[in-house]
């Protein structure tokens, strides 16, 4: 039974301090593990790393719920709870402190070395956070957590907990319980997800968290063609000219690009080997000749300069010495260079919507051929795409107003023989 004063925690005003971290190891038998405070491992964290790993979850995925972990339980010491005796009320409380808490101010690598300097941190240059690029449209990350992260940490701490009651390890109960109306289909007899599936509809996610947020669904953004041009004009090195080239012909994630090996490429047949993110297949995927013009005059650059040359070397490598493999954080400061030149907000990933787009929206091409490209496990997810976008519905809106506005709407036809002309303009309101 949780005390009053624990029903009246003032969520305002807590602050959790940044303390403990996650750490990535290099080691393939762990790659990540979670330190606590005084940098001492948190061992139902890493059994859960484990158990994860061996269901064939890729690295990414272990970092990805060690964040949200490290969230949760930067929150239990704050406020000094055993991770095991966590209960409902610190459940809830968690998910309200999420949509309360302004996110940590992320310093940059040389303020983590060397200190801030006397002033302080500098000025921002980018517009306020969370408010809508006048360029793109797109809103920037803003001030709170966004549904989606609190979405996710919401299931990794469910997943967490469920694991370790089903060992025996944990509490009796998960702290992060399913939704009200899925525990009473399953007091009714349906236990298992989608027991009483209509084989005619589409299934429904019916594990669904109680402190989990609604997550608006959005319209993937594609980067416009005369954009797009301009973005790639405003980079100068034929390997960033050749990266967004793949990128946007391919339709492949960043990370899967940057993996590529030299014996990966394949000029002759157009296309480029990559290792898919999520099933880990080897999949080789066409990219446009252009694509690979870029590739053999960076190439050309970097051996030029010594940057070491053989089959199973890296695809892709730092501009200047000591030569290292491209990393996605190096990619993305390369892209967002010459976004802030345009003062546009794009991602990297918003290149693969632009692939997807232009693949999906190409009569000639099938609708399968664009989820064999993209990798999607679902149809349903490639359609998405066969969608207009956020800007094509607002041009053609505008020109409906403006036809409107100078009476150039097309006037109806004439109603078929045997139809009161007077009849149906009182139906339809035209009397």
């Amino acid at each position: 039974m949780n005390s009053p004063e624990v029903l009246r925690r003032d969520l305002t005003n807590l602050t959790v301090p940044q303390i403990g971290r996650l750490e990535e190891t290099g080691k393939a038998e762990e790659p990540y593990r979670l330190l606590d405070p005084v940098d001492v491992v948190v061992e139902p964290v890493a059994e859960w790393f484990a158990e994860l790993q061996a269901c064939s979850k890729p690295p990414a995925t272990i970092r990805s719920y060690g964040m949200d972990l490290l969230r949760w339980h930067r929150f239990l010491w704050t406020l000094e709870i055993p991770w095991n005796k966590a209960s409902r009320t610190d459940a809830r409380d968690f998910a309200r402190w999420l949509q309360l808490a302004d996110k940590p101010v992320r310093l940059h690598w040389r303020y983590q070395k060397y200190g801030l300097p006397p002033g302080g941190l500098p000025k921002q240059s980018r517009p306020d956070r969370g408010t809508p690029n006048p360029l793109t449209g797109k809103a920037g990350p803003g001030e709170k957590y966004a549904p989606t992260t609190r979405a996710h940490s919401e299931t990794a701490v469910r997943l967490f907990y469920d694991f370790h009651c089903e060992e025996g390890a944990g509490p009796l109960l998960n702290p992060f319980p399913l939704d009200r109306s899925r525990r009473s289909r399953k007091a009714q007899g349906a236990a298992r997800p989608n027991a009483h599936h209509n084989p005619m509809e589409v299934f429904h996610n019916e594990r669904t968290g109680r402190y989990r947020p609604t997550v608006p669904k959005r319209i993937p953004k594609r980067i416009p063609d005369d954009l797009f041009n301009a973005l790639f004009a405003a980079l100068n090195h034929n390997r960033d000219r050749a990266l967004l080239a793949f990128w946007v012909s391919t339709g492949v994630r960043a990370e899967e690009l940057l993996g590529a090996k030299t014996k990966d490429a394949h000029p002759g047949q157009q296309v480029i080997g990559v290792t898919r993110k999520g099933t880990r297949e080897y999949q080789e995927v066409p990219a446009s000749t252009d694509a690979f013009v870029w590739l053999r005059l960076a190439q050309e650059e970097a051996w030029r300069g010594g940057v070491p040359r053989g089959r199973n070397q890296t695809l892709w490598w730092t501009l200047r010495r000591p030569w290292r493999p491209l990393t996605y954080d190096a990619a993305r400061a390369m892209f967002n260079r010459a976004n802030d030149l345009l003062g546009s907000n794009w991602t990297l990933h918003d290149l693969r919507h632009t692939a997807a787009y232009r693949m999906a929206r190409d009569p000639e091409l099938s609708l399968t051929d664009v989820q064999w490209v993209l990798n999607h496990a679902h149809l349903s997810t490639t359609e998405i795409y066969l969608a207009a976008s956020q800007d094509e519905i607002v041009e053609q809106l505008l020109a409906h107003h403006a036809r409107q506005a100078e009476g150039k709407l097309p006037t109806p036809r004439p109603p078929a023989p045997g139809y009161n002309a007077a009849s149906l303009d009182v139906l339809f309101g035209r009397s």
